[in-house]
């Protein structure tokens, strides 16, 4: 299970550009792979602070993902930045990008675009219910 979130403050997203394979040096959103003992929430909690040394508080619940080719299953928040960030080990680079400036091109997974489009449609609500896949997506050739 990977846990991730689309973590942010005063309208902007926070990225980060990865450091390590697969896709380095692509765009991610703060997300990996649970560790036993954590919750799914305290899993995306620690991966923004390895990632982006970011401190997140855990808003709701956006989406969970199935990608069976990988024997993965990704659950994704929308989190809030609550305090500084900066360039975890796992990261090149880390940023907060207005919703204009983010390099849809240069993401790393179809899963990021799932998140930020998924949020995208939420960003006004305070309550959503959880998104899955895309319609028509059962899995992913990447």
């Amino acid at each position: 299970i990977v846990a991730g979130s689309v973590v942010l403050r005063d309208g902007k997203i926070l990225l980060c550009k990865r450091d390590i394979e697969p896709r380095k040096g692509f765009w991610t959103l703060p997300a990996g792979f649970m560790e036993l003992g954590e919750t799914v929430e305290e899993a995306a909690q620690r991966e923004a602070y390895e990632e982006a040394l970011a401190t997140i508080e855990i808003d709701n619940l956006l989406a969970v993902y199935s990608i069976p080719r990988i024997g993965q299953v990704q659950v994704m928040f929308r989190a809030t930045l609550t305090g500084g960030f900066g360039v975890g080990p796992e990261s090149q680079e880390v940023k907060l990008v207005d919703w204009k400036d983010i390099p849809w091109s240069e993401l790393a997974f179809p899963t990021v675009v799932w998140a930020l489009t998924h949020y995208a449609e939420t960003r006004h609500q305070d309550t959503i219910v959880p998104f899955a896949n895309p319609p028509g997506v059962d899995a992913i050739t990447r």
